[in-house]
């Protein structure tokens, strides 16, 4: 089991990402401890997963490798975020008895969302 999985963010860019983690994808912050803190970043949690943003002074975003989380809300999901700008690029037919999703975050970091093709109503 996967404890959590963190991406890379540029050093300041804090209020960017609780905007887009805690305000789009409705996950809460997460308090850091207070010897990691002062390095900067956020950490979130929420449906099942825990995403850690850690500030690499070199930041370049993760453009292939990606986070595959589930979410039972997705086209309420794929709403929000296209309605605040960012790409929505849907692929059903990719994967059997799923319904996906990819976008990018705040940074342009890749994140795909999923849901089983069953989902309920």
């Amino acid at each position: 089991m996967i404890h959590h999985v963190q991406l890379a963010c540029p050093r300041g860019s804090e209020d960017r990402s609780r905007a887009y983690y805690v305000d789009l994808l409705g996950l809460a912050e997460k308090p850091k401890p207070p010897a990691l803190a002062a390095r900067g970043g956020c950490w979130f949690t929420g449906h099942g997963a825990e995403l850690h943003l850690g500030v690499e002074d070199d930041f370049r975003p993760a453009r292939k490798a990606h986070p595959a989380l589930l979410r039972p809300d997705l086209d309420a999901l794929a709403a929000r975020l296209a309605a605040a700008g960012y790409p929505v690029i849907w692929g059903d037919e990719e994967l059997p008895g799923l319904r996906r999703f990819h976008t990018e975050d705040a940074h342009g970091n890749r994140l795909e969302f999923l849901a089983p093709a069953t989902e309920p109503t």
